[in-house]
């Protein structure tokens, strides 16, 4: 899909990944819708960018989630492109994760991103032609302890966006995962519970700068295929 003059959607745009895809995207010529629950940050980010659309929203409420793509199609008149990129970290091990906040993580991780896909389709279905880029983890790639609950996350999303990749064959619509490696954002900072063990785990690590993930993203809208990682080769990647 061309990138110029698209509609994009892009969740957990207010810092990080999100707002890195929203400046590469932008600045590529698409026209951006900014979803986020802090609206003075998507305002800010708004105001660097002439013509975006910021739409407050909490992922996990469904209203807000059909809010917001009713929001970008008023506002443009159709969806291109949804970019799932919200989402929040669970440092833990089996025996200590606390089950609420495992749900919690679930809901955000898995549940919203279903919600969001089911509420940007049929726009995409009447047009004949969309892109869905899913945000995984390259935590998936390894059995680290600790990080049972949010691998697990995103492993399910992964699965989600390969069955629906099929089950949209030959509608024009594309789904597809990016993988990314750590990546430079507050990710750790707003991590559910185990932050102090998070950053330990982490601590030397060489993480990629979030204007890489935000390429890779318009990479994976460009070309419409199913999986890209940023996982070095030494731990299981590509790269």
């Amino acid at each position: 899909m061309q990138i110029d003059n698209a509609v994009i959607v892009i969740t957990g745009a207010s810092s990080g990944i999100g707002a890195a895809t929203a400046r590469a995207a932008w600045a590529a010529g698409a026209r951006v819708v900014l979803a986020a629950r802090r609206t003075d940050r998507l305002q800010a980010l708004v105001a660097e960018l002439p013509g975006a659309v910021a739409v407050r929203c909490d992922v996990t409420d469904a209203a807000q989630v059909a809010a917001l793509a009713q929001a970008a199609v008023e506002a443009f008149g159709r969806i291109d492109v949804l970019v799932n990129n919200a989402g929040q970290g669970l440092q833990a091990e089996i025996e200590e994760i606390a089950l609420d906040d495992l749900r919690a993580v679930l809901e955000l991780n898995l549940v919203a991103p279903l919600a969001t896909m089911q509420a940007v389709l049929p726009a995409m279905r009447r047009q004949g032609a969309g892109s869905i880029v899913n945000i995984s983890s390259g935590t998936t790639f390894a059995d680290v302890p600790g990080t049972a609950g949010y691998v697990a996350s995103k492993i399910a999303l992964e699965r989600l966006s390969a069955i629906a990749r099929n089950e949209l064959e030959g509608t024009g619509i594309t789904v597809s995962t990016l993988i990314p490696f750590a990546t430079d954002t507050e990710f750790l900072s707003a991590i559910r519970a185990g932050r102090a063990d998070a950053e330990a785990m982490t601590a030397g690590a060489v993480f990629d700068p979030p204007e890489r993930v935000a390429e890779a993203v318009l990479e994976l809208v460009a070309t419409g295929v199913a999986r890209m990682d940023l996982v070095p080769a030494a731990y299981g990647g590509s790269r």
